[in-house]
């Protein structure tokens, strides 16, 4: 198993996810989301994981990028402000391999162990 957590430090979720992991004895490499992003690789990876491009936007952003980003239409669109705005991701974004979770799932994690 080679889980990573993208997460953001103020995320209660993420805090939840990392304790699920530790309590477990399961390693994991945490990455901080606003700080250093996704690659474009592993965006590709975790969406194709996850299905649908709005669940990895953050419901809860706040500014001009997340309003705007609620109305643009096209996926390649709506991507590409993602990787440039990585605050706004939602967390936490969990990878094992190619299969990925957005927010607390551990109903999904148990099947992983």
């Amino acid at each position: 198993m080679n889980i990573q957590i993208f997460g953001k430090s103020k995320s209660f979720d993420t805090k939840k996810a990392e304790r699920y992991f530790k309590e477990r004895g399961i390693k994991f490499q945490a990455v901080d989301l606003v700080s250093k992003g996704l690659s474009k690789g592993e965006f590709n990876s975790v969406l194709a994981a996850v299905g649908d491009i709005e669940k990895l936007i953050d419901p809860k952003a706040k500014g001009e990028t997340a309003t705007l980003l609620k109305y643009l239409g096209s996926k390649e669109e709506k991507a590409e402000k993602l990787l440039e705005n990585p605050e706004l991701f939602n967390a936490p974004i969990v990878r094992n391999g190619k299969q990925a979770t957005v927010g607390y799932c551990p109903e999904v994690w148990k099947n992983w162990e």
